[in-house]
């Protein structure tokens, strides 16, 4: 998973490029000014084309931008690889306009020179953090954290099994189980129950 760019820039038509960061350490050193030349393309055309306050995917090959329209005449663009998550993606733009709104006022970037931009070096260390999309979303972290742990369960119930002893023994000789629920379980087992799953 790969972020290549995330810059703020108007929204009017035409757009102008604000302010920028890229990583393009991917590419052959001879292809960088020709990527950074189609990026800053892409981010123009996306931010002057997407409608105020809506929210758009656009796909081209292995590669994905992000875009978001905010009513306060700017836009926030991110391009990613396929992989990168779309919430993630999405949640970067939210908190770089939001950061950029708190240090700027729209009369610093409304009449900008299209050849000027502004200085934001926060946006250096979001392209740096956020390569990792679990430093970007929190909950992508807690799902990752939860699959995690599933996984770990399952493979603790494995190692039970796989020292010879089934699961039905184990039930039986269990003094923690109420008769009752040994006979749900055997109930629940001969059913297929959801039920019976969720035991093992």
């Amino acid at each position: 998973m790969k972020v290549f760019n995330i810059s703020v820039l108007t929204n009017s038509a035409p757009a102008k490029l604000i302010c920028a960061e890229q990583d393009l350490s991917s590419f052959g050193f001879f292809q960088r000014g020709s990527v950074q030349e189609f990026i800053n393309f892409f981010s123009t055309t996306a931010a002057e084309r997407t409608q105020v306050g809506e929210r758009s995917k656009i796909e081209q090959q292995s590669y994905v931008g992000y875009v978001y329209s905010s009513t306060n005449g700017l836009a926030g663009v991110v391009v990613t690889d396929a992989e990168y998550p779309s919430r993630v993606a999405f949640s970067i733009i939210n908190k770089v306009l939001d950061d950029f709104t708190l240090k700027y006022k729209k009369s610093d970037w409304e009449n900008l020179d299209p050849k000027s931009r502004l200085e934001f070096p926060e946006l250096k260390t979001y392209l740096t953090d956020f390569q990792d999309p679990h430093k970007a979303d929190p909950f992508m972290k807690v799902q990752q954290e939860l699959d995690e742990t599933k996984v770990i369960l399952h493979k603790t119930m494995d190692s039970l099994l796989q020292r010879g002893e089934k699961l039905d023994d184990l039930v039986t000789k269990s003094d923690q189980l109420s008769s009752q629920s040994k006979m749900f379980y055997k109930t629940s087992k001969k059913t297929n129950s959801c039920c019976y799953l969720m035991v093992i």
